[in-house]
């Protein structure tokens, strides 16, 4: 009788420690909230369409990209690195949308030079 009774308990540990084991990562994984959370309005990472001169109601951070110079082409990088191209008096003559002309004296004479119009102003043809 007695070696049943220890079998049984034996039993029992073993069915228990089991059961614990599995029941612990399951209420782990259980998140009860009652009530609304205390939550602000969802960030904005969107970029403010040209000429926005105030941040919209509620948002108390300054927007990304306000207050700074536009992305494009400055005219006057276009310029120095016509200059480092071998330009003599280098200025920029036409600004589009798309690239910057410089026209300038080289060598040969008068000759133009286009640069692409986005930050770092890359070359695009001589």
């Amino acid at each position: 009788m007695m070696q049943f009774l220890a079998k049984a308990g034996l039993a029992v540990m073993l069915t228990a420690g089991t059961l614990a084991g599995t029941v612990a990562p399951a209420a782990a994984q259980l998140n009860i909230i009652i009530g609304e959370p205390d939550r602000g309005p969802p960030q904005d990472y969107r970029r403010p369409s040209p000429g926005y001169d105030r941040p919209p109601p509620g948002y108390d951070r300054p927007l990304p990209g306000y207050g700074r110079p536009s992305r494009g082409c400055n005219p006057q990088l276009a310029e120095n690195l016509a200059r480092d191209y071998g330009f003599r008096r280098a200025r920029v003559v036409d600004i589009t949308p798309r690239r910057v002309i410089v026209q300038g004296w080289t060598r040969r004479g008068p000759d133009e030079m286009s640069f692409g119009n986005v930050r770092g102003c890359p070359a695009l043809r001589r």
